[in-house]
C-alpha cells in the first residue's frame, strides 16, 4: 500500500463513493474536499456501538461476517463471540493500518497489560517501542511503512499512540475544538466523567453543555457542512441527518448531544468518555469496548487470526465473493453516501452472496429506514425489516449520534 496521494486507486474509489455533483457546484466542491478527508485518519475509534451490534446480528461460531471496518473496535469486538470470519473493507489507507495493527497486537504483544496500554491508554511512553519489538516483525510491509511515516515534523506516526491516540484523526481533532469552544464559555468538558448518577449528568448537560451549544459561534458552526467533515459527515448525509429536525442542524445535534449526556451512565458509556476525556478510563476500570477489556483478551487472541481487511469498497468486494457465503453483513451508515445506482449494486451483491438467514446491519443519519422506494421491489422483497426490534436496539446504542438502527433479514 502507498502514501494516499501515491495511490490513484485509493483517490478513484473515494472518489466513486462520495461524488456525486460537478466539481463546479458548491456541493461538489464539498463532497471532493470530504473524500480527500478519508485519505487520512477519520476515526481512531468507531462511533457505532457493537455490543448493539452483537445483539442483533446473534453471531454464531459458523457465522461469516462482512464489515466496513472504520477504525476496527467492531471487527475487533465481534471475535469476542467467536464467528468463523471477519472480513473488512474500508476505503482509508490509515483505517487499513490501524486495523491491521490491531489485529495483531493480541496475538503478538506479551499480555493484556501491554495491549491495554497501546490500544486502552494509548498514551503510554514505550508504546512505538512496543511496535517496533513485538508487532512490526508481523506486519505487512506497507503497515509499518505507514506507522513508520513521518506525521508533520513530531515524529513517526505510531508515536500517536503516546500522545493521546484518540485526540488524533479528524473525529480527534473535531472534538478537541469542542472542547476548546467550551472552555471559552466558561466549561470544562472534562468534568463530565466524574458524574455519579443519571441526575448529575442532566444537571450537568443543561447548566453547562446547552448554553455552549446555544451559543452563536456553535450556531454558525452548524449552518457550515464543511464544518462537519470531522464527525465523518459528508455533504449528503448533512442534509439527512438535518432532515430529523425539518432541517434544523441545531437542533439535531443539541438533541444527539443530550441523548449521549444524558440517556445512559457515564460509568457503562465508553463513548462519552471517548468524547468528554478524549480517551478512555486511563485505570482500566472504566466503560471499555468488549476487545478491550480484560475478561476477554484470551478470546480476542484466539480469533484474531479470523479477522482479515481489505481496501475496496464492499461492492466491490461481494462481487467476487461466492453465492450463499455470508451470514452478517454491517454497512455501518455508509448507505447515507449512496445513490440510488450504488444503493442496488450493493444490494444486488448482498442478496446473492446471503446465506437464508442472513442479517443486514446498519445506521442512518435520519431516523427511518432509506431503503424503501430507492432499492428495487424485487431485490428487497427478499428481505424482511424488524421495524420494532430495529428501534428497541436504536435506543441501546450508547454512540447516540445516530438518528436510526435498521435491522433485515433474508427470508429462507
Amino acid at each position: 500500500m502507498g502514501s494516499p496521494s501515491a495511490n490513484p486507486t485509493v483517490r478513484t474509489q473515494l472518489g466513486g463513493a462520495v461524488q456525486q455533483n460537478s466539481a463546479l457546484s458548491v456541493t461538489g466542491l464539498l463532497e471532493r474536499l470530504f473524500a480527500h478527508t478519508f485519505t487520512g485518519l477519520v476515526y481512531a475509534q468507531i462511533w457505532e456501538d457493537p455490543v448493539v451490534d452483537m445483539e442483533a446480528l446473534e453471531i454464531g461460531p459458523d457465522d461469516a461476517i462482512v464489515a466496513i471496518a472504520s477504525g476496527g473496535c467492531n471487527v475487533m469486538s465481534y471475535l469476542t463471540a467467536g464467528p468463523a470470519s471477519v472480513e473488512a473493507v474500508d476505503l482509508s489507507p490509515a483505517h487499513i493500518a490501524l486495523n491491521r495493527l490491531k489485529y495483531a497486537a493480541p496475538v503478538h504483544l506479551p499480555d493484556h497489560e501491554a495491549f491495554f496500554r497501546m490500544f486502552g491508554r494509548a498514551d503510554v511512553q514505550g508504546n512505538a517501542d512496543l511496535f517496533d519489538r513485538h508487532l512490526a516483525p508481523h506486519l505487512d510491509v506497507a503497515t509499518v511503512d505507514y506507522w513508520n511515516g513521518r506525521m508533520g515534523v513530531t515524529g513517526r506516526r505510531i508515536a500517536m499512540f503516546e500522545r493521546g491516540f484518540y485526540r488524533y484523526g479528524a473525529l480527534g481533532l473535531f472534538i478537541s475544538w469542542a472542547h476548546r469552544i467550551a472552555r471559552l464559555n466558561g466549561v470544562d468538558l472534562t468534568g463530565f466523567v466524574r458524574c455519579r448518577d443519571l441526575d448529575e449528568q442532566k444537571r450537568f448537560f443543561e447548566d453547562k453543555v446547552r448554553p455552549a451549544i446555544d451559543s452563536r459561534v456553535i450556531r454558525w458552526i452548524t449552518l457550515n457542512r464543511a464544518s462537519l467533515f470531522g464527525l465523518g459527515i459528508p455533504p449528503q448525509q448533512y442534509e439527512a441527518l438535518a432532515s430529523a429536525a425539518d432541517g434544523d442542524m441545531h437542533a439535531v445535534l443539541t438533541e444527539r448531544t443530550r441523548a449521549l449526556m444524558c440517556d445512559f451512565p457515564v460509568r457503562d458509556n465508553y463513548f462519552a468518555w471517548a468524547a468528554f476525556n478524549r480517551g478512555y478510563d486511563p485505570s482500566g476500570e472504566g466503560p471499555l469496548p468488549p476487545y478491550l477489556q480484560r475478561e476477554n483478551f484470551e478470546t480476542v487472541r484466539a480469533n484474531a487470526h479470523k479477522a482479515s481487511i481489505r481496501n475496496r469498497t464492499l461492492t466491490d468486494f461481494l462481487s467476487d465473493a461466492p453465492a450463499a457465503s455470508k451470514d452478517c453483513y454491517v454497512l455501518l451508515d455508509a448507505q447515507d453516501w449512496m445513490t440510488d445506482a450504488q444503493l442496488n449494486d450493493l444490494w444486488t451483491q448482498i442478496t446473492r452472496t446471503a446465506r437464508p438467514g442472513a442479517r443486514v446491519i446498519f445506521r442512518t443519519a435520519g431516523i427511518e429506514t432509506i431503503l424503501p422506494g430507492r432499492v428495487s421491489d424485487s431485490l428487497l422483497g427478499r428481505w424482511d425489516y424488524h421495524a420494532e426490534r430495529s428501534a428497541d436496539l436504536h435506543r441501546k446504542d450508547r454512540s447516540a449520534i445516530y438518528g436510526g438502527f435498521h435491522l433485515y433479514t433474508l427470508r429462507d
